[in-house]
């Protein structure tokens, strides 16, 4: 059962004239240190688009909470990180893992279902939150619901083998 559906798009320009005058501390501010650390691995011209992604990410994924950010829901609360696969997740920290509980029926687990894209210049995510039931001793792991003992080998992401 979907819980949030959030979209937004963001002009790369807009978030490289951001860097350029505000520089560390818009960084530091709004990206974690692993998506930092990601976006200073690109070179010059994928980086901003990088950061531009996950700027729309984590509005978008304030906006599947039914929050955008107020309501204790803070900017690094919400991290992009990849699965084993490569495939985009987010991980909810802080305010928005609390906003998710609360909105997560009792016996689900909750799915993050994250796409983003870019084309300069703009950048585009779009995330979907999902609530799974749990069968038997399943656990939620980075937006992807698995059975206890480890991620499936065969099983698309998201899906319970």
């Amino acid at each position: 059962m979907i819980l949030g559906l959030g979209n937004d798009m963001v002009d790369i320009r807009r978030i490289e004239r951001t860097i350029a005058r505000h520089g560390d501390r818009f960084l530091s501010r709004i990206f974690t240190e692993a998506e930092r650390a990601k976006a200073e691995r690109r070179g010059e011209r994928t980086r901003v688009a990088t950061y531009a992604k996950r700027f729309a990410a984590k509005e978008a994924a304030s906006k599947a909470l039914g929050t955008g950010f107020r309501a204790g829901v803070f900017w690094r609360d919400l991290g992009v990180v990849n699965l084993p696969s490569g495939q985009p997740t987010l991980r909810m920290t802080g305010g928005a893992a609390e906003r998710l509980a609360a909105i997560l029926p009792p016996g689900h687990a909750a799915q993050v279902s994250l796409t983003m894209t870019d084309e300069y210049p703009y950048a585009e995510a779009v995330v979907i939150i999902s609530a799974v039931p749990l069968h038997g001793h399943a656990v939620p792991l980075h937006g992807q619901v698995v059975p206890t003992g480890g991620p499936p080998s065969e099983s698309p992401p998201g899906r319970l083998p």
